[in-house]
């Protein structure tokens, strides 16, 4: 008689619970961090510094303060018949406020995150970062490798440069027309690599594969010269909910590469929420990027044993990695959805531009107590804005401007965040682009930007562009996208962004420590975060 050898498979259900448990009693006791607004809310007592669009409106800037308190209550309550009482403007209704009160039973609870106060209205940060936006709308129709040579870039160039407030990234305290709307801080510690090469991650110019089936990365995009909400009267029917969305600004013509502000920002308008990151895990495989070493199954992970005998599969393997991405970014919009409308409720970009409009036009329908600082309102950026649209207001990339829920954080930019951190879990980041580098510069093609028989390479930022790496073009990709639906489109402030990427960074961490106690197998796996740390992730 042969006697086989038995799997620790008895008591699993015990040992499961077990698991839970325990990963459920250390997430019971983290702290819960103090959340603080930005103070609009308290300040301005007609909530002209508060995001209110969709409720109904007494008029440019200014909510019906009746309805307002009819939605504060429902914020407060958390009863579903509440919120259906919800006195609103129009037809169109508020995006998944209950979303916020949707616990997670993945990684720790929603409020167990936080984040920082948004700027304030009277603020020089905020003046700085609508200044920002009134330039992203003068250039959504300029390629981005037209930046250096562009008048309009290099006057954007220089009023940011001016601006001490300016959080994005600098060359030598200098603002170029090439780090123009980029991620990246000024001392370049925070999502490092962003900075070197073309403007466009690599990760949404490369073709790929999914399965049998090709992946050609060309898109629709919107109609150039085609903006919205530049009048009083158009910009009050969408603050009521009052105008559907229409597809007039759609570009019925070939589909192109992404080249330009608008054509990320039609990428982003109707993207399915993680699928740039699907295709940048389709790429990392169709260009054969390692594992991370830290993978049990990598052929670089220190202990060879599994590689030798098995591979990944439902652990650490194409499937675990595939279904991770929709896991993470279920927790990922829990999180921000209740940062969102239970926190920070700031108002959105189009909300600046009307209080721009209301102090500068020279026959405001009426008054806000929420004023911005003389920074934005005598830039240069709303000047030209003014010159070329005979407008004040901030343009927009869609005829319905933002969706309607609050700005800070940006969905976006949370997702971003989560999934670019769960493909560095899998693959090894560090290892530098040794791939074609590539861009488009006028959207009909992919074009070369190095030789590989001379290895030169374009000076996009001194002669840095070798520096590009997996994880520096995985960071670019994030802010490509949450700029996108942000900056590009007129929708979204860069702090939303900034900081929506690393709250998702946060998620994404606290749910792949947790899961890693259901693995059988034994790892450790290290992974640069966007602030250049590194995070350890281990079951042993």
């Amino acid at each position: 008689m042969v006697i086989m050898a038995i799997p620790t498979t008895s008591n699993r259900v015990a040992r499961s619970f077990a698991c839970r448990l325990a990963n459920a009693g250390q997430d019971a006791f983290l702290l819960e961090p103090q959340r603080i607004d930005n103070g609009d809310e308290a300040r301005y007592a007609d909530k002209s510094g508060t995001y209110t669009k969709g409720i109904l409106q007494a008029g440019i800037g200014l909510v019906d303060l009746n309805a307002y308190e009819t939605f504060k209550k429902a914020l407060s309550t958390g009863d579903p018949e509440d919120f259906a009482a919800i006195k609103l403007g129009g037809t169109q209704t508020l995006n998944g406020p209950q979303g916020g009160l949707a616990f997670n039973l993945d990684c720790p609870d929603n409020v167990q995150f936080t984040q920082p106060p948004a700027p304030p209205v009277a603020s020089e940060d905020y003046a700085t970062e609508l200044v920002e936006m009134y330039w992203g709308s003068l250039l959504r129709d300029v390629p981005f490798t037209d930046y250096p040579n562009n008048q309009t870039a290099k006057d954007a160039a220089a009023e940011l440069s001016s601006m001490s407030s300016y959080k994005g990234p600098r060359d030598h305290g200098v603002v170029t027309p090439q780090l123009l709307f980029r991620g990246g801080s000024a001392n370049g510690t925070t999502f490092a690599g962003e900075i070197y090469g073309p403007y466009i991650s690599q990760f949404l110019l490369q073709d790929t594969i999914m399965g049998a089936q090709p992946i050609i990365q060309r898109y629709m995009t919107f109609k150039a010269g085609v903006d919205f909400m530049k009048d009083k009267i158009a910009f009050q029917k969408v603050q009521n909910g009052q105008l559907t969305k229409n597809d007039l600004h759609i570009d019925t013509g070939p589909t192109l590469r992404l080249h330009d502000g608008r054509g990320l920002s039609a990428l982003t308008h109707t993207d399915v929420l993680y699928q740039e990151f699907l295709m940048a895990y389709l790429l990392l495989n169709s260009l054969k990027v390692p594992l991370n070493p830290g993978n049990p199954y990598s052929l670089d992970n220190p202990d060879k044993s599994y590689s030798k005998t098995q591979n990944g599969f439902n652990t650490f393997g194409q499937p675990d990695i595939a279904s991770t991405f929709a896991a993470v970014a279920r927790q990922a919009l829990n999180v921000v959805w209740y940062q969102k409308w239970y926190v920070h409720l700031r108002h959105r970009p189009e909300s600046g531009g009307a209080l721009v409009f209301l102090n500068k036009d020279p026959n405001p329908p009426n008054t806000a107590m929420a004023m911005p600082s003389s920074t934005v309102l005598d830039s240069n950026a709303v000047k030209t804005s003014f010159t070329e649209n005979n407008s004040y207001f901030l343009s927009q990339a869609f005829p319905e401007g933002s969706p309607y829920h609050p700005a800070y954080p940006t969905g976006h930019g949370t997702v971003a965040g989560a999934c670019i951190t769960v493909l560095k879990f899998f693959f090894n980041g560090d290892l530098p682009w040794a791939w074609d580098i590539l861009e488009s510069r006028d959207g009909t093609e992919k074009d070369p930007c190095r030789t590989d028989s001379d290895g030169e390479y374009p000076k996009y930022h001194g002669d840095d562009a070798d520096k590009l790496t997996v994880n520096g073009e995985l960071h670019k990709l994030a802010h490509n996208v949450s700029f996108g639906h942000g900056i590009h489109a007129g929708i979204h402030w860069r702090s939303d962004t900034d900081t929506s990427i690393q709250i998702g960074e946060e998620v994404a961490l606290s749910f792949l420590k947790e899961r890693a106690h259901t693995y059988n197998e034994k790892f450790t796996v290290n992974l640069k975060k966007v602030d250049g740390s590194t995070a350890t992730i281990s079951n042993q």
